[in-house]
């Protein structure tokens, strides 16, 4: 199969399921002498730095093996940091040109628990190829569309013989078994982990509004959603979240960790609830509900709101509006779920 070589995949809208921001972890490998399997689940692309060396030779950020003198192959298993769907995978080979893999190819498995790095190498894990030996270019995001509907909890990236992959992003779309859900539990809404999304926004110059519902709290100012200054009298941003399930809010956590001179002022919350999916969310004949009104923010600072619900819903999504401009680190939205499965 060959790499679709585009700047811009459909998919690379979704979650990346193996992310580390979200959990996922490199559990073993066959080789990782010059680079260390974990740099595959970092955010980014990967950097280079010329003059940086270890003991073992160049410092590569990527996963790199070394050169392989005997038959076979080299390959890592991860496990995703949420199970689900797969829609698309980027295996990106950024910095590396002359050590780059030629080829690659993934497979997956369904294995609830926390099954053992030596269970996951038998023939229990019960693997299946979803990504064929394909063509890698180097130095290049290598895209690759994903034909199956079933849900995965782990993965294994092969590539031949050997050689160096700067990341590699899993996108697909969270499973969650609601069903386990008790009534009337409070859940996060808005948690990526979940399978909220961050869907749209009017701006995000400094930072990417995927932040927003990421765990954890931020790691610095640019960890979070921030927008540029805007001069407009009376501007407002906002980013819309669709939730994770159809839900009415009880309790909401607006967390500006980090921003200090340049926190929004205010902000609002705003619900709606759609029961189609391609609806233009930024269209103007949608009416949203109020869910808290206008408050003041501060500075660096975990603001929660109860009281100020004026409505709870249910709501499908979610738009967060800042005034004038600035950085919100978290959203946290929670909630109990309606409709349930």
């Amino acid at each position: 199969m060959e790499s679709i070589q585009s700047e811009k995949q459909t998919f690379t809208s979704l979650i990346d399921l193996a992310s580390e921001r979200i959990g996922g972890k490199a559990l073993v490998c066959s080789d990782d002498f010059f680079a260390e399997k974990e740099n595959l689940l970092k955010p980014g692309r990967g950097i280079f730095i010329a003059d940086k060396y270890t003991d073992r030779g160049k410092w590569m950020d990527g996963w790199e093996s070394r050169r392989k003198r005997t038959p076979g192959h080299d390959w890592c298993i991860i496990k995703l940091g949420a199970s689900g769907i797969i829609r698309g995978l980027d295996i990106d080979t950024n910095h590396f040109l002359g050590n780059h893999p030629p080829f690659a190819s993934v497979e997956v498995c369904n294995l609830e628990g926390d099954p053992s790095p030596d269970l996951l190498q038998t023939e229990k894990a019960e693997w299946v190829e979803i990504l064929p030996k394909s063509h890698l270019n180097a130095g290049s995001q290598n895209f690759f569309e994903i034909s199956n509907d079933k849900i995965w909890t782990h993965l294994r990236l092969n590539i031949y013989p050997d050689g160096g992959v700067a990341r590699l992003k899993v996108y697909g779309e969270v499973y969650k078994n609601w069903d386990i859900i008790k009534q009337n539990e409070l859940v996060d809404l808005a948690a990526a982990e979940n399978g909220a999304k961050s869907v749209l926004c009017n701006d995000m110059f400094f930072s990417h509004m995927d932040n927003l519902i990421m765990p954890g709290r931020g790691a610095n100012m640019g960890d979070g959603w921030e927008t540029k200054r805007n001069r407009t009298p009376n501007n407002r941003d906002w980013v819309i979240v669709k939730l994770a399930h159809i839900g009415e809010i009880k309790k909401i956590l607006v967390d500006t960790c980090h921003f200090k001179g340049n926190y929004p002022d205010t902000c609002s919350i705003e619900g709606v609830n759609l029961s189609e999916t391609k609806i233009d969310l930024s269209s103007s004949d949608l009416k949203w509900t109020e869910i808290i009104p206008k408050v003041k923010l501060q500075a660096d600072h975990e603001h929660f709101f109860e009281n100020q619900i004026s409505n709870p819903g249910p709501f499908t999504h979610i738009r967060l509006n800042i005034f004038p401009d600035g950085g919100i680190s978290r959203l946290r939205l929670f909630g109990i779920i309606n409709n349930k499965k």
